[in-house]
């Protein structure tokens, strides 16, 4: 088996912001050549799959800037310096829809992009929601609360209005777990 690892030469910050902090490094290839890489450092995420004594999942409308256009997503958030990923989904599900929960388990995480990023999300399922008011949102965030049925959350993947990862990865999960119970 071949050692695929690269050795960082030298690492350059060249970029520190509110969000993300980005990096350009030379690295020594397996091969030994020099090659460059660009990399986005990330405190990591978490997202709530929240679900609805009718079986609906609490989701946000919301315009992303990146991408010009508004998707609908699960709730989510970026995890403060030290915080824990399961205080900071409480403290998302409740700040982005006046939602809480009696308890949340972890369904996983995952890598965001992998090739230029670290960025972690860590994914939570909750049923055990109970309205505590309106939401909580930063100044600069604007969003609707939705509740969608899995289907209608298929339907939204197929016009683009569900458009990331962690949204669909989490709409898979409802219909998988669905499937499982027939």
């Amino acid at each position: 088996m071949e050692n695929l690892n690269e050795k960082t030469l030298s690492k350059e910050q060249i970029y520190s912001g509110k969000v993300i902090d980005l990096y350009i490094e030379e690295v020594e290839l397996p091969n030994k050549k020099i090659g460059k890489r660009e990399i986005v450092k990330h405190p990591g995420a978490v997202a709530v799959l929240a679900v609805t004594k009718e079986g609906k999942m609490l989701m946000v409308e919301q315009f992303r800037k990146p991408l010009e256009k508004t998707i609908i997503e699960i709730p989510a958030g970026k995890l403060e310096k030290g915080e824990d990923p399961l205080e900071c989904a409480k403290r998302e599900l409740l700040e982005e829809t006046g939602f809480a929960c009696e308890s949340m388990e972890s369904i996983g995480s995952f890598y965001t992009s992998p090739g230029f990023a670290d960025e972690l999300i860590h994914l939570y399922y909750t049923n055990t929601l109970s309205k505590q008011g309106d939401q909580m949102t930063d100044e600069d965030e604007f969003l609707n609360v939705l509740e969608i049925s899995v289907d209608e959350a298929k339907e939204l993947m197929k016009e683009e209005k569900i458009h990331d990862a962690k949204t669909a990865y989490s709409v898979m999960y409802m219909e998988l777990n669905r499937a499982l119970k027939k």
